[in-house]
């Protein structure tokens, strides 16, 4: 039975994408928006991204809130409408894509390994394609679609501009990402999404798991940690700035300078997410929260 599901998920979502994809890249996206902005507000997620901006904005107001979700829910639909055009984007082009600093990220590749950190903002998936089109293939850590038949579609997709993908959480894929720092290579990671394990570390005031893999391998193999930003501008056009390296803390303890260095991390995101908190993904639980007690009998 769950075979048979799968199919049918995967027909359903391998047609639409191959449809919009013969569309031009406003249609597509709009179809994308259309979509989202009447599905979104009807799914449990809704409700997670209303909680999460109560926490991170308690000075907003409803009203505040309510705009910020339609914004959310307007940029994961164009994000959807425009994977399907995705390969097919010139980053070289600036009236497609706005690259800034890409300089920061081709001496740090001509000089060995990197890693480029980001977080789930605007259009995240235009990042592989701006390295791929300047002669860098990231291997990129990425989350496995649930679905066997989907997920071979999306990494055939992606193999017009990615790297080697590595899933993540799994032994065969820190083995793999250890080998590709160790020959030289570049990493790209995003970690600001719940994890159940990591390291507490603030955000937006409060305690979220923050994975340490970007500081583990800054400390370790001292290689530059690139942040780079994804901003969505109008007509599905897109801002990349790629940042200068962080500074990496050497104070000769190990755990302290993880530590800071994740908070320096972790500081940056929240700083661009305030700036255009509608691009960013609300939608997931990135900070714990504690389950009502149920009432019984003392």
């Amino acid at each position: 039975m769950k075979s048979i599901l799968h199919i049918l998920q995967a027909v359903s979502a391998i047609a639409a994408l191959e449809f919009l994809r013969l569309l031009p890249m406003r249609w597509s996206a709009a179809f994308g928006t259309f979509l989202f902005r009447y599905i979104g507000p009807l799914l449990p997620a809704d409700g997670i991204a209303r909680r999460n901006l109560a926490r991170a904005f308690p000075e907003k107001s409803q009203d505040e809130i309510n705009r910020i979700i339609r914004g959310v829910w307007n940029n994961l639909g164009r994000g959807a409408g425009e994977w399907a055009r995705l390969d097919l984007i010139d980053t070289k082009d600036p009236e497609q894509v706005e690259v800034i600093g890409d300089e920061h990220m081709i001496e740090a590749a001509e000089k060995g390994a990197f890693v480029i950190i980001a977080a789930h903002l605007g259009n995240w998936e235009v990042g592989a394609l701006v390295a791929h089109q300047r002669g860098l293939r990231l291997a990129n850590i990425y989350r496995p679609a649930r679905n066997p038949l989907i997920e071979r579609y999306v990494r055939y997709r992606r193999a017009a501009f990615t790297g080697d993908l590595i899933p993540k959480q799994s032994t065969d894929g820190m083995r793999r990402l250890y080998k590709v720092i160790q020959n030289g290579g570049g990493i790209g990671v995003m970690i600001d999404q719940k994890l159940n394990e990591g390291v507490p570390v603030p955000f937006f005031g409060h305690d979220a798991m923050t994975a340490p893999l970007p500081a583990n391998i800054a400390l370790r193999w001292r290689c530059p940690i690139i942040p780079v930003r994804y901003e969505r501008l109008p007509g599905s056009r897109f801002r990349v700035t790629i940042c200068p390296p962080l500074e990496i803390p050497d104070t000769g303890d190990k755990d302290a300078d993880r530590d800071s260095f994740l908070r320096s991390i972790n500081t940056v995101f929240e700083e661009w997410i305030r700036e255009k908190p509608e691009d960013w993904f609300w939608v997931h639980r990135r900070w714990p929260y504690e389950k009502k007690k149920k009432k019984g009998r003392s």
